[in-house]
């Protein structure tokens, strides 16, 4: 990957944001454009001194939107003046000295004690380049993480089925019976729609393909039926029904959304297998396939002809989509791909036990841990801050290319996704583009998780934690301030 300056990444940052400034931004061209993407990596090169002059003019702009606030962008005593030789902005491995324990204790107390952060808060920040533990508070102690739990998800998900994995939703036919059956593959991205901004697997598409194909054998007319039998056990949440979340199928198209939306609480269809048969139906017949009567479910034999398929875009992508919105429906399905990959039921159980064999593969702290679904909606789940980082560390990792999304689809403070209508307080503006990192909010909890390159061009991975927060916007804004004191450190 060929050297950037910071410039060039702000420019194309800014276009990228001008051009898209929307909830539905496709994550991958964001990613790449926006705030330290290039570091994240860990294969790119330096930045040059330019790319450390754009970086202080940044902070320098911040501090006067604050009224001269430094956030604890240097330790305590140290002199404020920029470098008449500006250093060069290192990516991960390189030379640069990372904040010391002291400074930022120095920098991060302060701010944890706020009482918004309610009765209960851990913390801790790594160095990602050594992985040494620099902060901590009750960082082993395990809090319901909501949604952050998408971290695990994700890490263990990309290491299971591997990043380019594809999930196929498929029609096989009964020949005897001339009984089409469309599969589930799991894939929670399957759309229906006409337009479809994401590149997803279309039914449209699988229409088209199946359509044809019984034409050219002379087969118009079939009997529709629906195979979801690759899950098992409920497939109603532990909660519960709720906008939040679809029933958990292998088989649904929009996440059997009733309106138009692409992502946040919205109504949903109470058989999402049968609202996705019933519209594939109707693409057949306008198609010039009939079907007999309304689909119903069933299971394709062991003689069904395979007739056509449809894939998912790569593993990769379905992490960084549900990452960047915190989409609880592609969570789950990516909980259950984690336990076909790992050979546990295909169950909420089982995905809980396959999510925790995969990070214990990969000897991430997981003392305490708990896992009751993919998405972090179940208050059972438990996740320390030490874990969290962990994660966070290992998708870093040069030897993990594998979990290089979990980075990617992390949201951009002030940009995308679940951070964009946050860091608008000028207490902690200082972090806009600078903070990338993965939002949890349920009532009574918040966390927040990510990365930041500090003031000195070290790779650091964050988590906070709190529980009891008296409510839910000061809480949010003091994690935000936390992260942002982070991303503005120089801490020596």
């Amino acid at each position: 990957m060929p050297e950037l300056k910071a410039s060039q990444l702000v420019k194309s940052a800014a276009k990228t944001v001008a051009g898209s400034k929307t909830k539905h931004v496709t994550v991958g061209a964001t990613a790449v454009g926006l705030a330290l993407a290039a570091v994240v990596v860990a294969s790119a090169g330096p930045w040059d001194a330019s790319g450390q002059r754009k970086a202080e003019a940044h902070r320098a702009a911040s501090q006067e939107a604050t009224g001269g606030a430094d956030h604890g962008r240097t330790s305590p005593g140290a002199p404020s003046a920029a470098p008449s030789a500006p250093a060069v902005l290192a990516a991960p491995g390189a030379s640069v000295p990372g904040p010391t324990e002291r400074a930022l204790a120095d920098v991060l107390d302060p701010l944890l004690k706020d009482a918004a952060l309610g009765s209960h808060r851990t913390a801790a920040v790594v160095d990602a380049v050594t992985g040494k533990r620099l902060y901590g508070k009750s960082a082993g102690d395990t809090l319901t993480p909501a949604s952050t739990t998408k971290l695990a998800t994700a890490v263990a998900a990309l290491s299971a089925a591997g990043p380019d994995h594809r999930i196929a939703t498929r029609t096989a036919l009964e020949k005897d019976a001339k009984e089409l059956v469309l599969i589930g593959g799991g894939d929670p991205t399957l759309t229906a729609r006409a337009k479809n901004p994401y590149d997803a697997a279309s039914l449209r598409t699988l229409a088209d393909a199946t359509a044809a194909a019984l034409k050219k054998s002379g087969t118009t007319e079939v009997t529709l039926s629906y195979d979801t039998s690759l899950y098992s056990g409920p497939t109603t949440h532990p909660i519960g029904p709720n906008e939040n979340l679809a029933q958990v199928t292998a088989l649904m198209a929009d996440e059997a959304r009733l309106d138009d939306s692409n992502s946040g609480p919205a109504g949903r269809a109470a058989d999402p297998a049968a609202s996705a048969a019933q519209k594939f139906a109707g693409l057949l017949r306008e198609r010039g396939v009939r079907t007999k009567g309304d689909p119903g479910p069933g299971k394709a034999s062991g003689q069904a002809e395979d007739v056509a398929k449809v894939e998912s875009p790569p593993l990769s992508a379905l992490v960084e989509r549900m990452l960047t919105h915190s989409d609880n429906d592609i969570a789950e399905a990516l909980a259950r791909q984690t336990a076909i990959a790992a050979d546990e039921s295909h169950s909420f159980d089982g995905a809980g036990r396959a999510v925790d064999k995969q990070l214990d593969k990969l000897r991430l702290p997981l003392s305490g841990a708990h896992f009751a679904d993919g998405s972090g909606l179940d208050r059972a789940d438990k996740i320390s801050a030490d874990l969290l980082t962990g994660l966070l560390a290992k998708a870093a990792d040069p030897a993990h290319p594998e979990l290089r999304s979990v980075l990617t689809g992390l949201p951009v403070a002030g940009f995308t996704g679940t951070l964009t209508n946050r860091y608008e307080d000028p207490a902690d503006a200082s972090g806009t583009g600078l903070v990338r990192a993965k939002t949890g909010t349920l009532t009574g909890v918040n966390t927040l998780a990510g990365t930041v390159v500090d003031a000195d061009g070290r790779l650091l991975v964050f988590a906070f934690m709190t529980e009891g927060a008296p409510g839910p916007q000061a809480a949010q804004a003091g994690l935000d301030r936390l992260a942002s004191s982070v991303a503005n450190c120089g801490c020596r």
